[in-house]
């Protein structure tokens, strides 16, 4: 009695082991690539998986996109500026077998790739490139480290640079730079509202000068909205031809005045 239990032991343990060894459940977003013998026989999954103990041997691999952290890298840019540049990549594995046979670990494998792309991409670009042409850039990188990672099985969707940081003085050199810019449009803004302000004067006063009853009216309008104004002084504006006529008679006067003192 005591041998047979105890061969039902072992039989059960050898049962338990058989069927750990031979069966396997793959998810939803998972896969498994069978090798036999050591030869590639199969791509299985998602669901239930069986396979000859001993024998058979899996690799699973995930089909969701991966994120890809890149850590920071020191490039020189093509205008002789150092940098520091961190960025991330998406990649997901489209063909599983090669992504196990033509490469060893096609994670680390992607990650290397990608910050030597990454260096040298950016260190062909310009710095101003850098900080305002990012789409540019992200979609040369993308296109580069695709292509690289493309024979691995592994396709790279999205490569985004998320920060890049340039010393200290070189920031304060960019800021006076803005600082001029701002100031050079603001001078042109200026001029042009100055120009267009003159052309509508000059097409005011083509409108009132055949019509002497409008300067008039407008004259008087202006003098209403300077009364209007609670100011201790009041200035009159006269017109210049009012001015050109009173001349000759405030020269006369003038010359009257000072012939008494010529005859003393």
């Amino acid at each position: 009695m005591t041998v047979a239990i105890g061969v039902l032991i072992i039989v059960a343990i050898f049962l338990v082991i058989f069927l750990s060894s031979a069966i396997r459940i793959l998810r939803e977003y998972e896969r498994g690539v069978i090798f036999r013998l050591g030869r590639l026989i199969a791509q299985k999954g998602p669901g239930l998986i069986l396979l000859i103990p001993f024998i058979d041997r899996m690799e699973r691999v995930e089909l969701r996109t991966v994120t890809l952290r890149i850590e920071p890298q020191e490039v020189i840019t093509r205008d002789n500026v150092p940098a520091r540049v961190t960025a991330v990549a998406y990649f997901r594995v489209i063909d599983p077998n090669r992504a196990i046979v033509e490469v060893e670990d096609y994670e680390s494998a992607t990650l290397q790739i990608a910050q030597t792309t990454l260096r040298s991409v950016l260190g062909s670009a310009e710095l101003d490139q850098l900080l305002a042409a990012r789409e540019q850039l992200n979609e040369n990188l993308q296109r580069v480290i695709d292509e690289q990672t493309e024979p691995w099985g592994v396709k790279v969707t999205t490569v985004e640079i998320k920060d890049v940081e340039i010393p200290e003085q070189m920031q304060r050199i960019l800021a006076r730079q803005a600082e001029a810019e701002r100031e050079r449009r603001a001078k042109i803004i200026n001029s042009e509202g100055e120009f267009e302000a003159a052309e509508k004067l000059a097409q005011a006063a083509d409108v009132i000068s055949p019509n002497p009853v409008a300067l008039q009216l407008r004259y008087l309008q202006t003098l209403l909205e300077i009364g209007s104004n609670q100011n201790t002084t009041v200035v009159f504006p006269l017109p210049l031809e009012l001015m050109k006529a009173l001349s000759p008679i405030l020269t006369g006067q003038g010359e009257q005045a000072d012939e008494p003192e010529g005859n003393e």
